[in-house]
């Protein structure tokens, strides 16, 4: 019990912000209701001359990643892009290098634009953990608007992916909040992605209705190609997913709290919810490998 607890006290997680970022206050609390140790970051921490230095970072400081959700810079150019730019020009070769070690890292509706942007997913190539350019992208939603709803999504990944190794075979739900989610591939290759995705066990959420059944609009919010809703990279420790599993992590985070007859109404309120268990396997993954 004491060697666990030591491991637990030894996990930091940076949580990465700049303008236009939002959730990243939930998302470290989350962790911190799990007994860890995490911050949110601003990049310039991680490279500015003008931070004083007891406010400076440095990625090998941490033992998890996550870019949280929002509009990071406006979301101009492409959602995700400015960000993704600025890692790319100040931390490509620290991330890359704690991703090959095996570290997790986690990006949440913009966060996973984010990683698509830097070329961490699909992430095919294990030996190159940032494509030079981005093999996918997140599209303008099919209903050319901003979406703003509950999801179900199905857990189909085999136990490849470290986020969701405590989930089983599952149906969640976690809030959706986006215009740009629609998982997109190049249309020549729509098919070859696909099942590569499959074949490696990359495909970690698909959309689903109250039946449990692959379903359009709005149950797929976005017009995702195979209804997809987040993929990890080959090796397992990249995740990326457009729902938001922070803003799922209380039980009376949920739509329906409390309801009669539902499970949420015989839990108190700072019981936890269906996104806790992103969160979770990630710290339990950590501790693994400290």
């Amino acid at each position: 019990m004491g060697e666990i607890e030591d491991k637990i006290e030894d996990i930091k997680i940076a949580v990465l912000r700049i303008e236009g970022t939002n959730c990243e206050d939930e998302t470290v609390r989350a962790l911190r209701n799990l007994g860890v140790f995490a911050e949110a970051v601003h990049l310039k921490q991680f490279y500015s001359d003008i931070i004083k230095e007891s406010e400076k970072r440095n990625i090998s400081d941490y033992s998890g990643i996550i870019f949280p959700g929002g509009f990071s810079a406006g979301d101009y150019v492409r959602a995700g892009a400015i960000f993704s730019a600025r890692v790319k020009s100040v931390l490509r070769k620290d991330l890359e290098e704690f991703i090959r070690q095996g570290f997790p890292v986690l990006g949440i509706c913009n966060g996973f634009q984010i990683l698509v942007e830097l070329g961490a997913l699909p992430g095919f190539d294990e030996d190159r953990p940032l494509s030079e350019t981005p093999e996918m992208v997140l599209a303008i939603n099919n209903s050319n608007r901003f979406e703003c709803r509950q999801s179900l999504l199905k857990h189909e990944n085999r136990g490849k992916c470290i986020f969701t190794r405590n989930l089983g075979e599952q149906v969640v739900r976690y809030p959706v909040a986006h215009a740009e989610g629609k998982v997109t591939f190049p249309s020549s290759m729509e098919r070859v992605y696909i099942n590569r995705l499959v074949q490696n066990d990359q495909i970690v959420f698909r959309y689903v209705d109250e039946e449990g059944n692959y379903a359009g609009y709005p149950w797929n919010p976005n017009g995702s190609v195979y209804n997809i809703a987040g993929i990890c990279n080959v090796k397992g420790n990249v995740f990326g997913l457009m729902p938001h599993p922070e803003r799922a992590f209380f039980s009376w985070n949920h739509l329906d709290y409390p309801k009669k007859g539902d499970v949420f109404s015989e839990v108190t309120s700072e019981a936890f919810g269906e996104g806790k268990v992103i969160f979770q396997s990630m710290i339990d993954y950590i501790r693994d490998i400290l």
